[in-house]
Order: structure tokens, then sequence, then C-alpha cells
């Protein structure tokens, strides 16, 4: 949501897939589905393995890119093998089973492709951008957005009114359940919160 927000192409990198089975990995792809529905490319990888960080780096290529995620998932690691050996890494933490913050700060890596990485520190949570109304939340939404008109009504904000097509969809499993919910809480705190509450 962010990534649309601030107009960044978003490619989601799903590290450490050597620790998963057979099994995990085919419910991690049917999951990750819903993705491909929004343009929006996944790549599995695995630092261990060497798997797919040939790939990671075509895609860089001489772009200016930027890492996020949480602490521990292996930014730091996929880096070093992107480019030997540039940063330091960290353990994920026994006890609480998260990544501890190696990376300190926001650090701009010149690549030998000629593109930059932008290395950023892990983080839990994203503060939520200035979102003015329910058509720019919209709008983060595409396959809301694309949608919407179906419904019964105009101005429907997809969340009790009756006959609303984005709800049908998502009881069809068209639009991800996750997605949805997603939407409704944003929704219902900006609403809350920002905007007039008769929106």
């Amino acid at each position: 949501m962010n990534a649309f927000y601030y107009k960044i192409k978003p490619i989601v990198i799903i590290n450490k897939v050597d620790l998963l089975d057979e099994i995990e990995l085919n419910d991690l792809k049917k999951e990750l589905e819903f993705l491909e529905k929004i343009d929006i490319q996944y790549i599995f990888a695995s630092v261990d393995e060497n798997k797919n960080i040939k790939k990671i780096k075509e895609l860089i290529g001489t772009s200016v890119v930027a890492l996020g995620g949480p602490s521990g998932v292996g930014k730091s690691s996929i880096l070093n093998l992107i480019q030997s050996e540039i940063l330091e890494i960290g353990e994920v933490s026994k006890k609480h089973k998260r990544g501890r913050h190696t990376t300190k700060g926001t650090t701009l890596l010149k690549l030998d492709t000629d593109g930059y990485v932008i290395d950023t520190p892990g983080f839990t949570s994203l503060e939520i951008p200035e979102i003015k109304d329910f058509f720019e939340l919209l709008s983060l939404f595409p396959e809301f957005e694309n949608n919407s008109g179906h419904c019964k009504f105009n101005n429907c904000r997809h969340i009790h009114e009756p006959n609303c097509y984005i709800k049908q969809l998502v009881d069809e499993n068209i639009i991800c359940q996750k997605r949805y919910e997603f939407y409704k809480m944003l929704y219902l705190k900006l609403k809350e919160e920002r905007w007039n509450r008769y929106d």
C-alpha cells in the first residue's frame, strides 16, 4: 500500500525458502497469488543456497532500489551475495525469534552493476501515509478500484453496504481476504482519526 502511495514499483523477495518443505512452499505460493493480480512480482530466494540471487542482481541493474523489511530476514546477506561482503550481518535472536538490528542507519550503496541500493534498518511496522480521502485510499487497492463500479450504490465504501461487488469478489476468493481486511482496517481508522466521520 505504501509503495503504491509513493509511486514505487514493489518487488517482494521471500528469503530463506530453503527452510520450507514442499507442502509449505506450495501453500505459500497459493497465499501470494493475489500479488500477481495487482501486478507485483515476487521472488523466492535463499542466501544459503544462492537461489535467485543472480536474478535479484539483474533486477537491480542500473536502477536505484531500496531494501526494506523486518530485522533478520536477510537483507544484508542478500546484498553481500550480490556484491561480496559489504555489510555486517547479524543473527536471529534465539529468545525472541526476531532479527537483531545490524543495519544502524539508511545507507546508499553503489553496486558494480552501476546501480544503487538503499539498505535500511529493519522495521516492525509502517506508518500510514497522508491519504486525503476515500478515493485516494481506493486508488491504493487497484483490484478494488477497477471493480467498484459494479456495486449497487455509486458511493459504496465496500464495508457494510448491501450488494457490494467487492465483498462478493472477496467471498469468491477473487480478491484476497487479507487485502480486504487490511483495506477495511485502514478505511475505518482514517475515517475515525483523519477524515470527516460522515465520509
